[in-house]
C-alpha cells in the first residue's frame, strides 16, 4: 500500500530532537516511523565478539539546530546468503539499532502498549527492516494499537561465537561471555524500557515477541529475566513465540570450542598461537572474510552456549519441573504461541543435508548437542540406522525432524510444563494452529509447500511485508484473530476459546475457526522427555 511520506520531528526530551517520518494516506496520518536508532555503542574493532556497551547517559540523538535523522532502517549484521535476499550495502557490524512504528493517533492515558519484536532467521540471517509503511495496515485498519519496536542484533559468528579464548578474555574484563546476540536483544529491551515513554509508550506494558528464531529469542529473554537479571527487574509482561519452541539445553563451551577451532583454521589462524593473538587476528579481519567461510564449515550453525551467564545452566530442568511456569504465574506473565501445519516444508530447505543417515546426523550436530542428536536419531532410526517407515527419503526425514525440534514437539513439552506450573490453558497460555494460508504469500511460498513456516506472518501483521496484503474476505475471516492478538498485546483479557491443555484455536482449511483437539500431543511430550529430562 502506497503512503505519502513527510518529515516528522519529535522532541524526545533528554534524547534530543529526532527526525522520522509520518506516513499518510489521503492526507490522513497513519503511522509515525523512526528507523535506525542506535540503542548501544558499535560492537566493532576491539569490541567485536564482546558484550554490548550501553549508550552514555548523556547521549543525545540530535539538537534543535541539528535533529538526528532516522528515516531509513537499521544496518544489517553481516551474514551468509539466505533464501530472502538482503541488501548487502546495508551490511555493517555497527548494527545495534532499532526501528520504531507508532500509531499516528493520540496515545491513550498511560501510553501505548509496546511490542518488542525479534526477527527470525535461525540466528544466522535476517533483518529488522520491513520498510516505513509496512505496519500501516496493522496500526490503522485493524484492532491492533501498539508501538512496535524491531531491534537489529548480532547474528551467526558475530553474535554466537564461543570459545575458551573468548570466555577467558571476558572474565578478565569483568564482562559476560557468549550469546552476544542475546545480550544485544536484552540491551534493546532495556533501552526500550528506559526510553519508550518519550515516544508515547507505556514502559510497564512491554511484550517480548518474535517469529521463528525471534520467538525462541523471546523465550530466552524471559528466562534471563526470571532467573539471571538483577533482583526486582521486570520489563517483560508477556511473550509471543510464533512458530518456535524453547529448544534443548545448548552446547557446552567444550562443544563450542570445536566450532571455534574449525572457524579460525578456515580463516588461516593457527591453533598454536596464544589466545590473545588468535583474538587479535580475528578482530583485524574484514567482516566479508568472517562471513565467507561460514557456509563451508562442517559446524556451520552458530548457536547458544550453555555457560551459565545469560541463562542458568539448568534451565530446561527448571522448565520441566514446573518452576519456570510458577515464576511466570507469580508475575502474571502470559504466553501466545503456536504453529503452522506444514512447518517442515521450509525447514527441510535450510542447509539441507545429503540423503543419508550420516549426513542428517552431522547436520543436526551442527546445531544441537551431539548427546541430544544421538538420542533423537536412535529413537527414530534404531541401532541399524535405517530410514523410519513413512518417509520417502532422508531429506524428508530431516525436514520433519528439524521442524519437530524447532517447533512441534518442544512447544508441546513447554506447554505441558507450564500447565504443571499452574498456568491456565486458554487464559494464560494461548495456543494456535494454522491449517490455511492467505493468498498474498503465494508469490513467496509455492503452493506445494502448503501452510508452511512463515506463511502466517501476514495474518498476525495484517498483510505486512507481502505484496497485495489480505483480501477483504480474508480480513473478515481473520477479524477475530486480529482482535485477540490486539487484546493480548494490550494486556486485556482475551476470549481465545480453548479450555483444556490439548485444545488449540485453529484456522481451518475451509476458512472457519474452531477448537482443535491436538492429536500430536503425546508424540510431542515423548520427544520432550527424551531430550530434556535427565
Amino acid at each position: 500500500m502506497a503512503y505519502q511520506q513527510q518529515s516528522y520531528t519529535l522532541d524526545a526530551g533528554r534524547l534530543g530532537l529526532i527526525e522520522g517520518l509520518t506516513l499518510s494516506q489521503h492526507d490522513e496520518p497513519v503511522v509515525r516511523y523512526f528507523g535506525g536508532i542506535p540503542y548501544a555503542l558499535p560492537p566493532t574493532g576491539e569490541y567485536r565478539f564482546r558484550a554490548p556497551r550501553k549508550l552514555p547517559k548523556e547521549f543525545k540523538y540530535g539538537t534543535v539546530s541539528n535533529p538526528g535523522r532516522f528515516t531509513g532502517g537499521t544496518a544489517i549484521c553481516p551474514q551468509p546468503p539466505a533464501r530472502t535476499p538482503q541488501n548487502k550495502t546495508l551490511f555493517d557490524e555497527d548494527c545495534l539499532q532499532l526501528n520504531i512504528w507508532i500509531p499516528a493517533e493520540p496515545a491513550p492515558e498511560g501510553g501505548w502498549p509496546v511490542c518488542v519484536y525479534f526477527h527470525g532467521g535461525f540466528l544466522q540471517v535476517g533483518s529488522a527492516n520491513w520498510g516505513p509503511g509496512s505496519l500501516g495496515p496493522l496500526l490503522k485498519e485493524s484492532a491492533f494499537r501498539a508501538i512496535m519496536v524491531f531491534p537489529a542484533f548480532r547474528l551467526n559468528a558475530f553474535g554466537f561465537l564461543a570459545s575458551e579464548e573468548l570466555d577467558s578474555e571476558a572474565r578478565s574484563n569483568g564482562e559476560p561471555s557468549g550469546n552476544m546476540g542475546l545480550w544485544d536483544q536484552r540491551t534493546a529491551l532495556e533501552w526500550t524500557y528506559a526510553n519508550i515513554s518519550l515516544f508515547g509508550g507505556d514502559p510497564s506494558n512491554i511484550t517480548a515477541a518474535g517469529y521463528s528464531a525471534g520467538g525462541f529469542s523471546a523465550f530466552q529473554q524471559l528466562a534471563h529475566e526470571l532467573y539471571c537479571a538483577p533482583e526486582g527487574t521486570r520489563i517483560i509482561r508477556r511473550i509471543t513465540m510464533l512458530s518456535n519452541g524453547p529448544g534443548v539445553t545448548p552446547k557446552t563451551l567444550a562443544e563450542q570450542q570445536k566450532q571455534f577451532d574449525e572457524y579460525i583454521t578456515r580463516l588461516g589462524i593457527s591453533l598454536e598461537l596464544p589466545s590473545a593473538k588468535k583474538l587479535e587476528i580475528l578482530r583485524s579481519l574484514p567482516y566479508q572474510q568472517l562471513v565467507g567461510v561460514q557456509t563451508e564449515m562442517k559446524i556451520h550453525e552458530f548457536r547458544l552456549v550453555d555457560n551459565g551467564t545469560f541463562l542458568p545452566k539448568n534451565l530446561m530442568s527448571m522448565v520441566g519441573d514446573g518452576d519456570f511456569g510458577k515464576r511466570m504465574k507469580e508475575r502474571g506473565i502470559t504466553l501466545l504461541s503456536g504453529e503452522c501445519r506444514d512447518e517442515h516444508t521450509i525447514y527441510r530447505t535450510w542447509r539441507t543435508p545429503e540423503n543419508s543417515h550420516h549426513a542428517v546426523y552431522s547436520r543436526l550436530c551442527a546445531e544441537f548437542p551431539e548427546s541430544a542428536v544421538r538420542k533423537l536419531m536412535g529413537h527414530h532410526c534404531g541401532s541399524n540406522k535405517e530410514l523410519p517407515a513413512g518417509y520417502d527419503d532422508w531429506k524428508e526425514f530431516f525436514g520433519k525432524t528439524y521442524a519437530s525440534l524447532q517447533v512441534h514437539a518442544l512447544q508441546r513439552g513447554l506447554y505441558n510444563a507450564l500447565f504443571q506450573g499452574g498456568l491456565v490453558p486458554g487464559v494464560e497460555v494461548l495456543r494456535y494452529r494454522f491449517d490455511k494460508r492467505v493468498d498474498c504469500v503465494n508469490g513467496t511460498f509455492p503452493l506445494e509447500l502448503g501452510v508452511t513456516h512463515s506463511s502466517d506472518v501476514p495474518i498476525w501483521f495484517w498483510g505486512a511485508n507481502f505484496s497485495g496484503g489480505l483480501t477483504d474476505q480474508e480480513k473478515a475471516l481473520l477479524r477475530g484473530w486480529n482482535q485477540g492478538f490486539a487484546s493480548f498485546i494490550k494486556g486485556d483479557k482475551v476470549e481465545w476459546g480453548p479450555k483444556q491443555p490439548k485444545e488449540v484455536r485453529r484456522w481451518r482449511s475451509d476458512g472457519e475457526t474452531d477448537i482443535w483437539t491436538d492429536d500430536e500431543w503425546e508424540k510431542g511430550l515423548e520427544i520432550w522427555d527424551l531430550l530434556n529430562k535427565p
